[in-house]
């Protein structure tokens, strides 16, 4: 997961764009602990500006206990966003087709694929009660 993009993607969620430090840590546990793709999205974001400094290009500032995005924070986040909706090239897009043979999938036990298909479910859950806490606000 990358930390910088979450903050951007957190503050730019609360009305003013600021959140106290207790709000963004506990909304960070929730990202952090809701599966791969949300690491897997925040990586694609900040592939799109590498030497990404939340603070040292004065996106988000500091006051009064807590953290608020700025205009430039916000610009960027939007930025990164659309950048990566852009639709794929047809070389990225179209799965290459091989005659290579099949992978052999191993069945594993009953018991162990209920429990992940268990861990799945709390953790989509988990993303949709954080999707609407974000959208609420």
């Amino acid at each position: 997961m990358n930390f910088q993009v979450t903050v951007l993607k957190i503050l730019v969620s609360y009305p003013d764009g600021f959140a106290v430090m207790a709000d963004l840590k506990r909304d960070m546990a929730i990202l952090a602990t809701s599966g791969r793709d949300w690491a897997d999205r925040t990586k694609r974001l900040a592939a799109h500006v590498p030497d990404l400094d939340i603070f040292s290009q004065k996106l988000v500032e500091r006051l009064n206990g807590g953290w608020r995005i700025t205009g430039k924070g916000r610009a960027l986040l939007d930025f990164m966003e659309r950048r990566s909706r852009r639709p794929q090239s047809v070389a990225e897009a179209a799965p290459c087709r091989s005659t290579a043979p099949s992978v052999l999938v191993i069945s594993l036990p009953e018991q162990s694929a209920s429990r992940r298909s268990e861990r799945r479910q709390r953790r989509r859950a988990a993303r949709e009660r954080v999707a609407v806490r974000i959208q609420q606000r």
